[in-house]
C-alpha cells in the first residue's frame, strides 16, 4: 500500500527557518500524480476526499506552522483522509509561495503495516527523484532521499517515517540550487514524531 499524498506537481521552494538555517520544502503528490520535475505553472491541488461517511479527524497529528519556523503558513485547512487513506495531509508555504512543504500522516490497522508501507512508498518514489535512500536519525526507521527531479528542475527531499501505526511523508522541494540542509529535514521530521507520539499514544 503507498501512502496517500497530497498532489502538488511541481511545487517551488520553500525556506523553513530553524535558527540561523534555511529550509526548502514541497508539497507531497498523490499515487496518480505528476512526477516532481512538473512545471511549477502545472501545480495540482486535486485531493480526493472520502465518499462517504464522516472523516476521522487526525489534524491534532500535524505539526504547526510555528514548529518550522520563517514566514510558514497553513493556507488552507488540512485535508482529512487524502485520497481515500485513513489519515490527514497539511501544505505550509512561505510568503510569497515560492517554497512548500508538504506533510502527509497515514494511520494504519498496525505497526506492521505501517513498516511495509514505508518500503512501498520508497518504491513510489523510484523515477521521481535522483537519489538514494539513506538512514535517518528520526524514530527508529527514519529514511530520507536527496536529489533532483529527472528534469533537474527542482532539488527534491523526501523523509520517511512510521511512529506505531503512523506512516508519515513529509516532502521538500526547491530550486535546484537550493537543496534542503538535511539537518533541518530531520530536524522538521523530529518535530512531527513528537506531536504523533503525543496525539496517538
Amino acid at each position: 500500500m503507498h501512502i496517500a499524498r497530497i498532489s502538488v506537481a511541481g511545487c517551488a521552494v520553500v525556506a523553513i527557518v530553524v535558527g540561523a538555517a534555511t529550509v526548502v520544502g514541497c508539497g507531497h503528490k498523490s499515487k496518480t500524480a505528476s512526477p516532481a520535475g512538473t512545471s511549477s505553472s502545472a501545480v495540482s491541488a486535486a485531493v480526493t476526499n472520502p465518499s462517504s461517511g464522516q472523516p476521522t479527524d487526525y489534524s491534532g497529528l500535524l505539526i504547526k506552522a510555528s514548529d518550522i519556523g520563517g514566514d510558514f503558513t497553513a493556507p488552507q485547512q488540512p485535508v482529512l483522509n487524502p485520497n481515500n487513506a485513513v489519515g490527514v495531509a497539511q501544505l505550509f508555504v512561505n510568503a510569497d509561495k515560492s517554497r512548500r512543504i508538504g506533510d502527509s500522516i497515514q494511520i494504519e490497522a498496525d505497526p506492521a503495516t505501517a513498516a511495509t508501507g514505508l518500503d512501498n512508498t520508497k518504491t513510489n518514489f523510484a523515477g521521481k527523484v535522483n537519489g538514494t535512500w539513506q538512514p535517518i536519525d528520526v524514530s527508529a526507521d527514519g529514511t530520507m532521499i536527496s536529489g533532483t527531479s529527472p528534469d533537474n528542475s527542482q532539488a527534491v527531499t523526501v523523509l520517511l517515517f512510521t511512529e506505531g501505526k503512523a506512516l508519515v511523508d513529509l516532502e521538500f522541494d526547491s530550486a535546484p540550487t537550493d537543496p534542503i540542509d538535511p539537518g533541518i529535514a530531520a530536524e522538521v521530521g523530529r518535530k512531527q514524531d513528537i506531536a504523533i507520539k503525543n496525539g496517538l499514544h
